[in-house]
């Protein structure tokens, strides 16, 4: 299936900004969807979208810092970018520590928001690949039987197959048996790739 184009959602209830920002950015090159409010974007938001959120921050019932930590407890990781006319510096940190991409106050250079959202959508892109890649990893890991996780866990610790058998009580050809099927299903050829696979998505946990 073809990768989706990266979508710059604007979620602003001021009409006004959120059509000429938004017209401003297709004028450039850039998919844009707008929405009025919080709940408007998590209407049409769809997880295998790729991109990044331009996100007022004042907002009437659902303000912008609601939807981020929303977003964040659902474990949805677009990328955010702040915007607003006013701003204290606690309403700052509390964006920036869960993990807003940028923060700007209007009016604010054009350029600077193409940079952040340049920014955002590389962001996205690098987030989604290595989501991808781990949920291959838990795939293949998911596919090995009880008796070949013993073996993997003895395998990148570094121990040979005489040692596992013995810790194992079990035969060195039953050992090298399940070493050979686990090593096929994780599509590796060497213990140190096998040991980096595992080892990236127990650090990514």
């Amino acid at each position: 299936m073809a990768t989706r184009e990266p979508m710059v959602f604007i979620v602003d209830d001021d009409v006004t900004v959120r059509n000429s920002l938004g017209l401003s950015l297709q004028s450039v090159g850039y998919r844009v969807k707008v929405c009025e409010s919080a709940g408007a974007f998590l209407k049409v938001y769809e997880p295998n979208q790729p991109g990044c959120i331009i996100l007022d921050v004042h907002m009437p019932e659902s303000t912008g810092l609601d939807l981020q930590e929303y977003l964040v407890s659902e474990q949805i990781p677009i990328p955010v970018i702040f915007i607003t006319g006013q701003a204290d510096v606690p309403t700052v940190v509390r964006a920036v520590k869960q993990g807003a991409v940028d923060f700007l106050l209007k009016p604010f250079d054009f350029e600077t928001l193409l940079r952040s959202i340049q920014e955002a959508i590389e962001l996205d892109q690098i987030k989604r690949t290595e989501r991808a890649q781990r949920d291959t990893i838990e795939k293949r890991l998911a596919s090995l039987t009880p008796r070949e996780r013993d073996v993997l866990d003895k395998v990148i610790e570094g121990k040979l197959n005489k040692v596992i058998a013995a810790e194992l009580e079990v035969s060195i050809r039953t050992v090298e048996i399940h070493r050979a099927r686990l090593m096929a299903k994780m599509k590796v050829r060497r213990p140190t790739e096998l040991a980096r696979l595992v080892l990236k998505l127990r650090r990514s946990s």
